[in-house]
């Protein structure tokens, strides 16, 4: 089930072509969609710094449990069960399989993430959350019970405590079909408990989370409930749920499914315009450029990525 922070020569099934490389996210569902964000007494967006997201000078190297970093993949789920490989260096995607997760025949993957030793775990609408092996796509259900504190549905990612090599699964909660809560919350992987953290402040919607292997969360959200530009990538503080500074995405949409990755110093977002592709967007904190990197025939739900990843 495990791969080691997913060496590029391991994971690929053979014979598999490529997806079209060229310029993905949370499935399309109802309870996405949440009526528009409350206020937060004096906090406004404009009040937000912009968003550094260079990692700091003093950051250590990768530590022993990170022996291949530099051949980390970012990893995604389709709408129709299908877990491909990302490569930031090619811009171009591979099938790894199929999944068979013990899930109801109505219920789909909904979000993801990938942990430091490059195990995948997919949430699906139906609030289960199974851990996928990114080696082989082989599914296994876990302990986790939905309806935790409120949350059904909701956006995933792992940011190391510090800077490792321990690390948390961190989920952001939107209101779902009338029932989800809302805000930061942390999933225990080992008693499989989960622990609300906060409101986001200000309130963010429909966040999916990305970590880093020197601490930080980041999100990509919106802030109205249609999901339409601009969007935003910003920063969480991860005690208290504050977004400490954001960037803008002026031709970025949620909108049939949106997802959300961090690799090699830039932010990857994959959004479906369709219910049959996505377009994968990359923002470059170190020359602040927003570029159409890839276009993929699926409708991505989810993403992860080690935080053994470059950074």
């Amino acid at each position: 089930m495990l791969a080691a922070c997913g060496s590029r020569t391991g994971l690929f099934v053979e014979d598999t072509p490529d997806l079209l490389p060229g310029g993905g996210g949370e499935g399309q569902d109802p309870g996405r969609r949440d009526g528009g964000p409350r206020r937060d007494g004096d906090v406004e967006e404009d009040a937000l710094p912009p968003l550094d997201a260079r990692p700091p000078t003093d950051a250590p190297p990768n530590r022993l449990d990170c022996p291949d970093a530099a051949a980390t993949l970012v990893y995604l789920i389709s709408s129709d069960f299908q877990l491909y490989s990302f490569d930031p260096d090619s811009n171009a995607a591979r099938l790894i399989g199929s999944i068979a997760c013990p899930a109801p025949g109505d219920a789909t993957p909904f979000s993801m993430a990938v942990d430091r030793r490059g195990a995948a775990y997919i949430l699906f609408t139906n609030g289960r959350l199974y851990r996928v092996s990114t080696l082989t796509a082989a599914c296994v259900e876990t302990p986790f019970q939905p309806g935790q504190q409120g949350f059904q549905q909701f956006g995933m990612g792992f940011a190391t405590n510090d800077v490792g090599p321990t690390e948390t699964l961190y989920v952001a909660g939107s209101r779902a079909i009338g029932s989800g809560n809302e805000g930061l919350a942390r999933i225990d992987t080992t008693t499989w408990t989960l622990t609300r953290v906060g409101g986001f402040v200000p309130t963010v919607i429909n966040a999916e989370l990305t970590g880093t292997g020197d601490g930080r969360l980041f999100a990509f959200y919106a802030k109205n409930a249609d999901g339409d530009p601009p969007t935003f990538i910003g920063e969480i503080d991860t005690a208290n749920a504050r977004v400490l500074a954001e960037k803008r995405l002026d031709s970025v949409a949620l909108e049939n499914g949106w997802a959300f990755a961090f690799w090699g110093g830039d932010f990857y977002t994959f959004t479906a315009p369709s219910q049959t592709n996505s377009i994968v967007t990359r923002w470059r904190p170190a020359d602040d450029t927003v570029t159409q990197v890839a276009t993929l025939p699926a409708r991505i739900v989810g993403a992860g990525v080690s935080t053994c990843a470059p950074q």
